[in-house]
């Protein structure tokens, strides 16, 4: 299913959402060189978390084949800057596109319900919740993790709890045809998260390089979370049925 539009309009421009795009682009470009083969995998390799190095449960030099020419060494010691460089790096074109384009829609009215600061550290802080859960399930893993899959994950967790009835009109398969839906955001979001948890019961221990268990850390945190981060105010005139979109354009 892809999502591409919701009915949630926001009531201010989602400057730190904007913020965020941007960064992880910037740095797609510039320090991951744009995907060419050798910034790529430097960077992966440099500034990506390593479950194993973090915790101190492979020894340095450990090496890990990214490509047929190049290796990725371990380095000595925890490198605790990698649980933040990590969220704004990406593997490929698709996957920097495809969490951006989740990011842009379910994060501006995340973004809305909180004060600007406070969304900032509720995304981080999803994204440390997702690395959390992913080191545990695979603390002895060599393969560098990147990407903002769990911070977004939390995102989408959190729009789940304020937004379960926003019609989300996203394109579905079916067999060769391609049916144009109006989901409730509940619809959509759990199922989304139970395909993420399945994934994560059988990729521990596995060699594929994709964090299923951060996508589900992410988004328990962003369920828990938003409770305590959203203004009072918003998350009540959800509840009381008072809110209406004030304008179009966003989404």
């Amino acid at each position: 299913m892809f999502p591409y539009h919701d009915e949630n309009d926001t009531l201010r421009t989602p400057i730190v959402t904007i913020v965020l795009i941007a960064t992880c682009v910037l740095a797609w470009l510039l320090v991951q060189g744009a995907g060419t083969e050798a910034a790529l995998a430097a960077s992966v390799c440099n500034l990506g978390l390593i479950p194993g190095e973090l915790m101190g449960t492979v020894a340095a030099g450990t090496g890990f084949q990214m490509t047929e020419d190049l290796v990725c060494l371990t380095d000595p010691g925890p490198q605790f800057s990698h649980v933040f460089t990590h969220m704004f790096l990406h593997g490929s074109w698709m996957h920097l596109l495809g969490n951006m384009w989740f990011l842009w829609l379910f994060g501006n009215n995340i973004e809305d319900s909180m004060t600007r600061p406070r969304f900032l550290v509720f995304y981080l802080l999803c994204g440390l919740a997702a690395v959390g859960l992913q080191v545990v399930a695979d603390t002895g893993s060599a393969i560098p993790m990147v990407g903002a899959s769990g911070a977004i994950s939390g995102v989408m967790g959190a729009y789940l709890v304020l937004y379960p009835r926003v019609r989300v009109f996203t394109l579905v398969p079916l067999g060769l045809l391609i049916t144009n839906m109006a989901l409730p955001a509940w619809a959509m979001l759990l199922y989304w998260a139970f395909l993420q948890f399945f994934g994560g019961i059988s990729s521990v221990g596995g060699e594929g390089g994709v964090a299923f268990w951060a996508h589900v850390g992410g988004f328990v945190a962003g369920v828990v979370l938003v409770k305590i981060f959203a203004r009072r105010d918003h998350v009540a005139a959800h509840k009381a049925g008072h809110w209406r979109p004030a304008r179009t354009g966003w989404n």
